[in-house]
C-alpha cells in the first residue's frame, strides 16, 4: 500500500485536495478528524486532556473553547497537550492503515497538517504540499467567521512556512490556479505513485507488493 502524507499551511485548500484525491479511489486519513473522536465523549484523550488542563471538559468531552483559552494563558501548554495527544493520533493510525492494508487498499492519503513539524514525513513514501499564493491565503482565511489577523498570523508563526513546505514536498498541488488545474494535478500524482514502477523518494524502493501490482 502506498502511503502519502498530505500537508499544508491553514487556507491551502487541503480539504478540497483530499476530496479530490477520494474520488480516484485512494482511502484519506485525516488527522482532524482523529482528533476529534479523542475528545468526544468516551475518546481517549478526555480523561488525560481533563487532568492536564482542569475545567475543559464539559459533558464528558473535550470542550475546543475553553481549551483554546488554557492553551492561551501558558506557553508550554502546547507542548503539554500535543505530548497527549499526538501519541493517541499515531496508535490511532497505525490500527486505521493496519486495516486498510489488509483489506486491499492500495493507495492511502494521510492528511495532517503539522506532518513536518511531528516528524510523520519519515513515515510515508511521498510527501505532497498543498499550495497557494499567500494573497489567496490570506484571503481564503480571513473570510472565515471570527478569525482576526492577530490569529491568522499566530497560526502560521506554528507551522513551518509554506516556502519550507514546498521545498521538502515530492509532489506540490497548487489550488491558487483554479479548480481543474488542482484536480489535474492529482490525478497526475495518483498515476505516478501507483505506476509498478515507481520508487519511493523516502523509502527508496518500489512500494507495491507482487498482488498490488496486479491489474484491476
Amino acid at each position: 500500500m502506498i502511503l502519502l502524507g498530505l500537508t499544508g499551511s491553514i487556507g491551502m485548500g487541503k480539504s478540497t485536495t483530499t476530496a479530490m484525491f477520494a474520488e480516484l479511489g485512494a482511502l484519506v486519513w485525516n488527522a482532524d478528524d482523529a482528533v476529534h473522536r479523542l475528545y468526544a465523549p468516551g475518546g481517549a484523550a478526555v480523561d488525560p486532556v481533563g487532568t492536564a488542563f482542569p475545567g475543559v471538559i464539559v459533558n464528558g468531552a473535550v470542550d475546543r473553547t475553553r481549551l483554546a483559552e488554557a492553551l492561551g494563558r501558558d506557553e508550554s501548554a502546547f507542548r503539554r497537550l500535543e505530548s497527549i495527544v499526538h501519541p493517541l493520533v499515531a496508535q490511532g493510525r497505525a490500527a486505521d492503515l493496519e486495516a486498510a492494508r489488509a483489506s486491499g487498499v492500495e493507495l492511502a492519503v494521510l492528511d495532517i497538517p503539522l506532518l513536518f513539524e511531528t516528524g510523520g514525513d519519515a513515515g510515508v513514501d511521498a510527501v505532497v504540499v498543498v499550495s497557494a499564493d499567500a494573497a489567496i491565503q490570506a484571503e481564503r482565511v480571513l473570510a472565515r467567521p471570527g478569525m482576526t489577523r492577530d490569529r491568522f498570523e499566530a497560526i502560521l508563526a506554528r507551522q513551518t512556512p509554506d516556502a519550507v513546505k514546498r521545498a521538502r514536498a515530492d509532489f506540490v498541488i497548487d489550488t491558487g490556479r483554479g479548480l481543474e488545474a488542482a484536480r489535474a494535478d492529482v490525478r497526475a500524482v495518483v498515476a505516478t505513485v501507483l505506476d509498478p514502477t515507481w520508487i519511493s523518494p523516502r523509502r527508496g524502493q518500489a512500494t507495491l507488493s507482487p498482488e498490488d501490482k496486479r491489474p484491476h
